[in-house]
Protein backbone atom coordinates (compact mmCIF):
# COMPACT_ATOMS: atom_id res chain seq x y z
CA UNK A 1 0.00 0.00 0.00
CA UNK A 2 1.22 3.51 -0.83
CA UNK A 3 1.42 6.00 2.02
CA UNK A 4 -1.27 8.20 0.46
CA UNK A 5 -3.68 5.24 0.42
CA UNK A 6 -3.74 4.98 4.23
CA UNK A 7 -7.28 5.72 5.37
CA UNK A 8 -8.51 7.98 8.17
CA UNK A 9 -5.11 9.20 9.39
CA UNK A 10 -4.42 12.35 7.30
CA UNK A 11 -2.25 14.08 9.88
CA UNK A 12 0.00 11.06 10.39
CA UNK A 13 0.37 10.63 6.64
CA UNK A 14 1.08 14.32 6.15
CA UNK A 15 3.81 14.34 8.82
CA UNK A 16 5.53 11.34 7.25
CA UNK A 17 5.17 12.68 3.71
CA UNK A 18 6.73 16.00 4.74
CA UNK A 19 9.68 14.15 6.27
CA UNK A 20 10.18 12.14 3.08
CA UNK A 21 9.79 15.09 0.72
CA UNK A 22 12.02 17.33 2.80
CA UNK A 23 14.74 14.74 3.35
CA UNK A 24 14.31 15.05 7.11
CA UNK A 25 13.60 11.44 8.04
CA UNK A 26 14.27 10.76 11.72
CA UNK A 27 16.20 7.69 12.81
CA UNK A 28 13.35 6.54 15.08
CA UNK A 29 9.57 6.95 15.09
CA UNK A 30 6.88 5.94 17.57
CA UNK A 31 3.53 5.22 15.92
CA UNK A 32 1.19 5.71 18.88
CA UNK A 33 -2.50 4.88 18.90
CA UNK A 34 -5.13 2.23 19.57
CA UNK A 35 -5.39 -1.14 17.90
CA UNK A 36 -7.22 -0.91 14.58
CA UNK A 37 -6.04 2.63 13.85
CA UNK A 38 -3.79 1.53 11.00
CA UNK A 39 -0.40 1.81 12.70
CA UNK A 40 1.12 -1.30 11.09
CA UNK A 41 -0.43 -0.55 7.71
CA UNK A 42 1.10 2.91 7.83
CA UNK A 43 4.44 1.52 9.04
CA UNK A 44 4.61 -0.83 6.05
CA UNK A 45 3.64 1.97 3.66
CA UNK A 46 6.26 4.26 5.19
CA UNK A 47 8.84 1.49 4.89
CA UNK A 48 7.96 1.05 1.22
CA UNK A 49 8.54 4.75 0.63
CA UNK A 50 11.82 4.70 2.56
CA UNK A 51 13.03 1.69 0.57
CA UNK A 52 11.82 3.17 -2.74
CA UNK A 53 9.44 0.28 -3.34
CA UNK A 54 5.95 0.75 -4.82
CA UNK A 55 4.45 -1.48 -2.12
CA UNK A 56 5.36 -4.21 0.32
CA UNK A 57 3.27 -7.28 1.10
CA UNK A 58 2.18 -7.79 4.67
CA UNK A 59 4.83 -9.67 6.68
CA UNK A 60 4.11 -12.85 8.54
CA UNK A 61 3.31 -12.66 12.23
CA UNK A 62 5.41 -15.57 13.45
CA UNK A 63 8.94 -14.27 13.00
CA UNK A 64 11.15 -11.24 12.50
CA UNK A 65 11.94 -11.50 8.80
CA UNK A 66 10.29 -9.01 6.49
CA UNK A 67 9.08 -9.15 2.86
CA UNK A 68 12.12 -7.11 1.69
CA UNK A 69 15.80 -7.79 2.50
CA UNK A 70 16.17 -4.32 4.05
CA UNK A 71 12.93 -4.47 6.05
CA UNK A 72 12.90 -6.32 9.35
CA UNK A 73 9.75 -6.76 11.42
CA UNK A 74 10.16 -7.66 15.09
CA UNK A 75 7.10 -9.12 16.81
CA UNK A 76 6.56 -10.60 20.28
CA UNK A 77 7.06 -14.35 20.41
CA UNK A 78 6.61 -17.00 23.12
CA UNK A 79 9.67 -18.54 24.82
CA UNK A 80 11.43 -21.20 22.74
CA UNK A 81 10.93 -23.64 25.62
CA UNK A 82 7.18 -22.98 25.85
CA UNK A 83 5.29 -22.27 22.61
CA UNK A 84 2.18 -21.47 24.65
CA UNK A 85 3.95 -19.05 26.97
CA UNK A 86 3.56 -15.29 27.13
CA UNK A 87 4.60 -13.45 24.00
CA UNK A 88 7.34 -10.87 24.52
CA UNK A 89 10.23 -9.11 22.78
CA UNK A 90 13.27 -10.40 24.59
CA UNK A 91 16.91 -9.44 24.63
CA UNK A 92 17.71 -11.95 21.87
CA UNK A 93 15.42 -10.13 19.41
CA UNK A 94 17.12 -6.82 20.17
CA UNK A 95 20.57 -8.37 19.72
CA UNK A 96 19.45 -9.69 16.33
CA UNK A 97 18.13 -6.24 15.43
CA UNK A 98 21.55 -4.78 16.29
CA UNK A 99 23.29 -7.40 14.17
CA UNK A 100 21.06 -6.78 11.17
CA UNK A 101 21.46 -3.01 11.51
CA UNK A 102 25.25 -3.37 11.43
CA UNK A 103 25.12 -4.92 7.94
CA UNK A 104 25.14 -2.93 4.71
CA UNK A 105 21.72 -2.52 3.07
CA UNK A 106 21.10 -5.16 0.41
CA UNK A 107 19.48 -2.91 -2.19
CA UNK A 108 19.57 0.76 -1.28
CA UNK A 109 20.80 3.18 1.32
CA UNK A 110 18.52 2.27 4.22
CA UNK A 111 17.47 -0.50 6.54
CA UNK A 112 14.05 -0.23 8.17
CA UNK A 113 13.05 -1.98 11.41
CA UNK A 114 9.43 -2.16 12.57
CA UNK A 115 8.96 -3.23 16.19
CA UNK A 116 5.32 -4.25 16.59
CA UNK A 117 3.82 -4.23 20.11
CA UNK A 118 7.03 -2.62 21.32
CA UNK A 119 5.51 -2.31 24.80
CA UNK A 120 6.15 -6.06 25.17
CA UNK A 121 9.92 -5.58 25.48
CA UNK A 122 10.89 -7.29 28.73
CA UNK A 123 13.92 -7.85 30.95
CA UNK A 124 17.06 -6.32 29.51
CA UNK A 125 15.48 -5.59 26.12
CA UNK A 126 14.37 -1.95 26.77
CA UNK A 127 17.82 -0.92 28.02
CA UNK A 128 19.57 -2.64 25.13
CA UNK A 129 17.18 -1.00 22.69
CA UNK A 130 17.85 2.40 24.27
CA UNK A 131 21.58 1.96 23.72
CA UNK A 132 20.89 1.06 20.11
CA UNK A 133 18.80 4.23 19.63
CA UNK A 134 21.54 6.40 21.12
CA UNK A 135 23.96 5.52 18.31
CA UNK A 136 22.08 3.87 15.43
CA UNK A 137 24.07 2.92 12.31
CA UNK A 138 23.76 5.39 9.40
CA UNK A 139 20.76 4.81 7.18
CA UNK A 140 18.79 3.01 9.90
CA UNK A 141 15.14 3.89 10.50
CA UNK A 142 13.23 2.27 13.37
CA UNK A 143 9.45 2.39 13.83
CA UNK A 144 7.95 1.42 17.18
CA UNK A 145 4.26 0.51 17.19
CA UNK A 146 2.79 1.41 20.57
CA UNK A 147 -0.61 1.91 22.25
CA UNK A 148 0.60 4.99 24.20
CA UNK A 149 3.66 7.11 24.88
CA UNK A 150 3.96 5.69 28.40
CA UNK A 151 4.07 2.10 27.18
CA UNK A 152 7.88 2.17 27.02
CA UNK A 153 10.42 3.98 29.23
CA UNK A 154 10.53 7.76 28.79
CA UNK A 155 14.20 7.50 27.81
CA UNK A 156 13.18 5.42 24.78
CA UNK A 157 10.21 7.52 23.66
CA UNK A 158 12.24 10.73 23.99
CA UNK A 159 14.51 9.54 21.18
CA UNK A 160 11.61 8.98 18.79
CA UNK A 161 9.55 11.24 16.57
CA UNK A 162 6.00 10.66 17.80
CA UNK A 163 3.30 10.07 15.18
CA UNK A 164 -0.17 9.83 16.70
CA UNK A 165 -3.00 7.72 15.31
CA UNK A 166 -6.61 8.43 16.21
CA UNK A 167 -9.36 5.83 16.64
CA UNK A 168 -11.35 5.29 13.50
CA UNK A 169 -15.05 5.90 13.55
CA UNK A 170 -17.57 8.62 12.74
CA UNK A 171 -18.92 9.00 16.29
CA UNK A 172 -15.60 10.22 17.65
CA UNK A 173 -15.18 12.67 14.76
CA UNK A 174 -18.65 14.09 15.35
CA UNK A 175 -17.87 14.48 19.06
CA UNK A 176 -14.64 16.35 18.30
CA UNK A 177 -16.43 18.79 16.00
CA UNK A 178 -19.22 19.35 18.51
CA UNK A 179 -16.72 20.09 21.28
CA UNK A 180 -14.73 22.48 19.09
CA UNK A 181 -17.89 24.33 18.04
CA UNK A 182 -19.02 24.64 21.66
CA UNK A 183 -15.61 25.98 22.66
CA UNK A 184 -15.63 28.61 19.89
CA UNK A 185 -19.20 29.67 20.66
CA UNK A 186 -18.50 29.98 24.39
CA UNK A 187 -15.34 32.00 23.79
CA UNK A 188 -17.17 34.23 21.33
CA UNK A 189 -20.08 34.86 23.71
CA UNK A 190 -18.21 35.16 27.01
CA UNK A 191 -14.67 36.05 25.99
CA UNK A 192 -11.42 34.96 27.56
CA UNK A 193 -12.89 33.78 30.92
CA UNK A 194 -14.90 31.06 29.18
CA UNK A 195 -11.86 29.97 27.21
CA UNK A 196 -9.68 29.86 30.33
CA UNK A 197 -12.27 27.78 32.21
CA UNK A 198 -12.53 25.22 29.43
CA UNK A 199 -8.78 24.86 28.96
CA UNK A 200 -7.82 24.66 32.63
CA UNK A 201 -5.61 21.63 33.39
CA UNK A 202 -5.46 20.66 29.74
CA UNK A 203 -3.06 17.79 28.99
CA UNK A 204 -1.43 17.10 25.63
CA UNK A 205 -3.90 14.43 24.49
CA UNK A 206 -6.89 16.68 25.19
CA UNK A 207 -5.16 19.61 23.48
CA UNK A 208 -4.57 17.52 20.38
CA UNK A 209 -8.21 16.40 20.39
CA UNK A 210 -9.46 19.99 20.61
CA UNK A 211 -7.18 21.15 17.81
CA UNK A 212 -8.26 18.21 15.66
CA UNK A 213 -11.86 19.20 16.38
CA UNK A 214 -11.17 22.77 15.24
CA UNK A 215 -9.50 21.42 12.11
CA UNK A 216 -12.49 19.19 11.30
CA UNK A 217 -14.91 22.01 12.11
CA UNK A 218 -13.21 24.28 9.57
CA UNK A 219 -13.48 21.49 7.03
CA UNK A 220 -17.19 21.04 7.72
CA UNK A 221 -17.78 24.78 7.45
CA UNK A 222 -16.02 24.86 4.09
CA UNK A 223 -18.18 22.01 2.86
CA UNK A 224 -21.29 23.77 4.13
CA UNK A 225 -20.37 27.02 2.39
CA UNK A 226 -19.81 25.04 -0.83
CA UNK A 227 -23.31 23.60 -0.61
CA UNK A 228 -22.16 20.03 -0.02
CA UNK A 229 -24.58 17.35 1.07
CA UNK A 230 -25.09 16.98 4.81
CA UNK A 231 -23.99 13.35 4.42
CA UNK A 232 -20.42 14.59 3.87
CA UNK A 233 -20.30 16.39 7.21
CA UNK A 234 -18.88 14.91 10.38
CA UNK A 235 -22.40 14.91 11.87
CA UNK A 236 -25.30 15.26 9.46
CA UNK A 237 -27.60 16.01 12.40
CA UNK A 238 -25.80 19.32 12.98
CA UNK A 239 -26.20 20.54 9.41
CA UNK A 240 -28.49 23.46 10.39
CA UNK A 241 -26.19 24.58 13.21
CA UNK A 242 -23.17 24.40 10.91
CA UNK A 243 -25.01 26.38 8.24
CA UNK A 244 -25.66 29.17 10.74
CA UNK A 245 -22.02 29.13 11.86
CA UNK A 246 -20.71 29.07 8.29
CA UNK A 247 -22.37 32.43 7.66
CA UNK A 248 -19.84 34.03 10.01
CA UNK A 249 -16.87 32.90 7.92
CA UNK A 250 -15.33 33.39 4.51
CA UNK A 251 -13.61 30.63 2.58
CA UNK A 252 -10.26 32.40 2.90
CA UNK A 253 -10.53 32.68 6.68
CA UNK A 254 -11.46 29.01 6.99
CA UNK A 255 -8.39 28.06 4.95
CA UNK A 256 -6.31 30.22 7.29
CA UNK A 257 -7.96 28.42 10.20
CA UNK A 258 -6.97 25.02 8.81
CA UNK A 259 -3.39 26.24 8.36
CA UNK A 260 -3.42 27.50 11.96
CA UNK A 261 -4.51 24.08 13.21
CA UNK A 262 -1.80 22.36 11.18
CA UNK A 263 0.83 24.67 12.65
CA UNK A 264 -0.52 24.12 16.16
CA UNK A 265 -0.31 20.35 15.77
CA UNK A 266 3.34 20.69 14.76
CA UNK A 267 4.10 22.88 17.79
CA UNK A 268 2.53 20.30 20.10
CA UNK A 269 4.83 17.65 18.66
CA UNK A 270 7.70 19.94 19.65
CA UNK A 271 6.37 20.13 23.22
CA UNK A 272 4.85 23.62 23.32
CA UNK A 273 2.49 24.11 26.29
CA UNK A 274 -0.84 22.39 25.42
CA UNK A 275 -3.08 25.03 27.01
CA UNK A 276 -1.25 27.92 25.35
CA UNK A 277 -1.48 26.16 21.98
CA UNK A 278 -5.26 25.66 22.22
CA UNK A 279 -5.83 29.24 23.36
CA UNK A 280 -3.73 30.50 20.45
CA UNK A 281 -5.79 28.46 17.97
CA UNK A 282 -9.14 29.62 19.34
CA UNK A 283 -7.96 33.22 19.47
CA UNK A 284 -6.84 33.18 15.86
CA UNK A 285 -10.00 31.44 14.68
CA UNK A 286 -12.26 33.95 16.41
CA UNK A 287 -10.33 37.07 15.44
CA UNK A 288 -11.37 37.02 11.76
CA UNK A 289 -14.76 35.40 12.33
CA UNK A 290 -16.17 37.74 14.95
Amino acid sequence: MALEAVRDQPRAVELLRRALDGGRVAHAYAFVGPAGAGRMTTARAFAAALLDEPALPAPGRSGSSGPHPDLHVIVPTPPESNPRGARAIRIGAIRELERQASLRPARGGRRVFIVDEAERMTGEAPQAFLKFLEEPPPGTVVVLVLPGVRAVPATVISRCQIVRFRPRGGERTAALVAEALALLQAARAEGAPALFRRTDRLDRDRAEALIDGCWLLCRDLLLTRAGASAALLSDAGRADELTAEAGRWSDDRLLVGIATCRHARATLINNLTPRLTVEMVVGRLLAPAA
